[in-house]
Formats: structure tokens, sequence, C-alpha cells
């Protein structure tokens, strides 16, 4: 097996262990590219994305195009020679990049495609209920998550578990996926098949000040799934009313306890110095 050439793709901490698992392999990563610095926090200070602290240490060339479509880019691109490129949550690619490696691109999906398809799967995994999920690596085309399929590995979500634990236990199997992904590419053994049409209820859309925001009136295990898929971020809210004035309040944590009450959805009740909101 011949080890590839690779061009890595991705911003945010999920990508980090793929990214290291593949620099433990015989293959070789000749570049990666990852989102411009950006201005955040209070003092709008200048912060790096996770995968460009972790690659500089390692002493990667790192890529930070505002343009993905920009000509002197793909021509650096071309001239890097890449068999693969590698893609873990990072933004949508032109076909003037995808199509560059002569092996292809593929990318790394944090749910079992074709479910939840989109920019928040695990998210939206646990808000629906689903009690399995996994990632997925699929060759990139024109539309979003919706190319051939390559491998899976799935897990259970535990009882329980929020969006940042069960991020931390998919960034693990992506890594191992990823990798196997690359030797059966290195090795002329993929076998991909085309994807399914999937429910529209079984998307996963960028998350939003509308789509995060608690509606009491629901059942209250729908609530909690809520509220357990935004945590830690972005966090799911919810306004407090309190002597005439509204207040913007995020709720971290919460647990359905079935009974009966009187109370309408959303009013508040305090029982045994806990807060209880009834839904």
């Amino acid at each position: 097996m011949k080890p590839l050439r690779i061009i890595f793709m991705g911003t945010p901490a999920f990508a980090l262990s793929p990214l290291q698992k593949i620099l433990e392999s015989k293959h070789e990563v000749v570049a990666v590219i990852t989102a411009p610095d950006r201005k955040s926090g209070r003092g709008k200070q200048l912060t790096t994305s996770p995968i460009k602290v972790f690659s500089q240490e390692q002493g990667l060339p790192v890529l930070q195009p505002p343009n993905l479509k920009d000509p002197a880019l793909i021509s650096q691109l071309r001239e890097l020679a890449p068999d693969v490129m590698v893609v873990v949550a990072f933004r949508m690619l032109p076909k003037e990049v995808w199509s560059i490696p002569t092996k292809g691109t593929f990318n790394v999906h944090a749910s079992l495609l074709p479910k939840y398809r989109g920019a928040a799967p695990i998210h939206w995994a646990i808000i629906s209920g689903e009690k399995e999920t996994g990632v997925t690596t699929f060759f990139i085309n024109e539309q979003i998550d919706t190319g051939e399929i390559i491998a899976q590995k799935s897990l259970r979500i535990h009882l329980g578990e929020n969006t940042g634990q069960l991020s931390n236990r998919l960034e693990n199997l992506g890594a191992e996926l990823a990798l196997e992904t690359l030797d059966l590419i290195a090795s002329n053994q993929v076998k991909s098949s085309p994807q399914p049409e999937n429910e529209p209820e079984s998307m996963a859309p960028k998350l939003t000040r509308n789509n995060t925001q608690i509606h009491w009136d629901q059942d209250g295990e729908l609530v909690e799934r809520h509220i357990r898929g935004l945590q830690p971020f972005p966090c799911a809210w919810t306004t407090l009313h309190n002597n005439g004035q509204a207040m913007y309040c995020k709720i971290h944590e919460v647990t359905f306890i079935e009974k009966n009450q009187r109370l309408q959805a959303g009013e508040i009740s305090v029982e045994n110095q806990q807060i209880m909101v009834a839904c």
C-alpha cells in the first residue's frame, strides 16, 4: 500500500483527533486548510482555530483562505498534488477544490447518513431522541452531505448524554473511520454506494435563535432533550418574566419529573428549593 498525499480541512476541536490519527499513520499530510482567524469575545480578541494551533505545533503548512474559489489558491492546491482531501467539520467546498485530488475528496460526517444531513447532526440526533448514531465517510459532490457512502461506524447514545459528551466519543470514532477510509483508498478497495433519500424531519439544519428557544408547551421529555441537545453550545434559551421585566435566560441542565400539576405551561413554582417549570 502506497502512502497517500493528503490535504486536511477542518476548523473546530472535533477535527483534532482525525488529524492526529492521520499524522500517526504512514500517510503524509502536505497541508492543512482551516478558517481564517476571527475576532471574538467581549474584547474582540483575534482567535485562531484549534486545528491551526495544533497544526503549527506539528510544523504543518497551514492555509487560511477567505475565498475558496481564489484562482491563486486553486493553483497552490494543484501544485501540492494531493492524492486525497480529507474534510472534517469545514464549510462547503466548490467543485474547483474538491475535484483536484486524483483519488477524490471525502468528508467525515457525524451521523449515519442519510440521516441528519446538515450543519448540526449531533445536536439534532439528541433532540430527536435517537438511540443510536455514528459517523460516515462519503465522497463529496455538488450537494451537501449527499455523496456516495464509503464507510460507517455506529454507537449507542448514552442515557442522559448531552451533545458535548457525545461529540467527544464521535470525534474518536471519526478518527478511526478516517484512517480506515484512507487505507481503503490507498489499497484500491473502496466500494462506495449511493445514498438513499432521507425524510425532511431527519435533517440537521443550522442552529439559530429561533430553533434553540425552549417551548414549554411541549411534552416534558421533548423539552429535556431539547435542552440536553444544545448543551454546552449554543445552549437552549427562554424568556424569564419577573416583576414586569423580560430577561433572556440560558438553561443549561434540567431533569424531567412526571407529575400532576395545575400550572400553565411555562409557569414557575419552587418546591424543596428547586425551581420547577410547568410543561
